[in-house]
């Protein structure tokens, strides 16, 4: 039970990284949806969707955001799938999740893709980053091509300095208790 908002198209919901902004942000109809999401328990993941867009999702949601997807960056160029720390941030003070995508430009090997997932929970804390998939949408060979690697990720993040607490919350446990936290009664 999860919404992308938006995709790869400025859609009746609100507006996306990859064009020019059409809606200054998240539409009305947008706003509905949102609340609408929240009070019947369906995540919303804000993936794809201008700092607009998820600065103004985040104001109104009365649940924990996900974006599902992305990474970091400090120097955001135009029309990039990369956010920026104060757009994370918009994420995490819900409570939400940022999955850290292994795109293979960004992350050519795991040893760089734990590096990313490092520089998120350096931005948002530990509470607030996960492993992003997206792997059937990624061109090019990315660090991890199967799900069944995953396995891997774990004792990386071990020996980048990532407690078993703390690797288990990355591994999956925020995005687990971000599902149960909407999914509970309001």
């Amino acid at each position: 039970r999860l919404i992308q908002l938006v995709h790869y198209r400025v859609n009746e919901l609100g507006d996306i990284q990859t064009e020019d902004p059409v809606h200054a942000g998240l539409t009305p109809f947008g706003a509905d949806v949102v609340r609408a999401c929240n009070r019947r328990g369906i995540i919303v993941d804000v993936a794809h969707a201008t700092y607009d867009v998820t600065r103004q999702a985040a104001k109104i949601a009365t649940r924990p955001l996900v974006l599902s997807h992305t990474l970091l960056t400090d120097s955001p160029r135009r029309h990039t799938r990369a956010i920026t720390r104060e757009h994370a941030l918009a994420v995490a003070d819900t409570g939400g999740v940022i999955g850290v995508v292994p795109f293979p430009n960004a992350f050519p090997t795991l040893q760089d893709y734990t590096e990313g997932i490092a520089r998120m929970v350096d931005a948002v804390g530990v509470n607030h980053v996960g492993i992003g998939g997206d792997l059937a949408g990624i061109r090019g060979a990315p660090p991890y091509r199967r799900f069944e690697q995953f396995r891997l990720l774990v004792p990386m993040l071990r020996i980048r300095g990532f407690g078993s607490e703390e690797a288990a919350k990355v591994a999956g446990g925020n995005f687990m208790r971000v599902f149960a936290a909407v999914a509970s009664p309001a």
